[in-house]
């Protein structure tokens, strides 16, 4: 690894902030070669049967080479087998799949539902507007 690609350039949100207040959006050529690392990034978390839990912008740091490295797994969880599901309430509200936010058990794919929002973010620089009626239900049972 060379040192240059280890100085983070700060998270995916720094940079969705900076663009919108720069009122331009990323290069789609950008938009989608970060997609595809942070996608390989979770195939290879999920074949070691992790369940991040809390994908999300701010959660996948940019390096000063342009590579993208996911991080803060600090409420992963670790899954016996591929077809286990986890129950448990966590993660940022404007991510969480309609399950988790229904109490519903919860799998790989809710990583996968994330990894949508944190796309649709880096393409429009706005949060997935499903967030206020995950939210607003999530906190309803609460």
């Amino acid at each position: 690894m060379h040192s240059q690609e280890c100085r983070l350039e700060g998270d995916l949100g720094y940079h969705i902030k900076r663009k919108k207040k720069q009122n331009e959006f990323f290069p789609e050529p950008v938009i989608l070669n970060w997609f595809l690392q942070i996608c390989f990034a979770l195939d290879y978390v999920h074949q070691q049967k992790i369940l991040h839990r809390d994908i999300k912008t701010t959660n996948i740091f940019v390096t000063s080479s342009g590579a993208v490295k996911l991080g803060d797994f600090g409420i992963s969880k670790l899954l016996e087998n591929t077809e286990d599901a986890a129950m448990t309430v966590v993660g940022t509200p404007y991510y969480m799949s309609p399950e988790v936010c229904q109490s519903k058990p919860y799998t790989y794919k809710s990583d996968v539902w994330a990894l949508g929002c944190v796309l649709y973010e880096l393409c429009s620089l706005e949060v997935y507007c499903i967030y206020l009626s995950n939210s607003i239900y999530f906190l309803a049972r609460i």
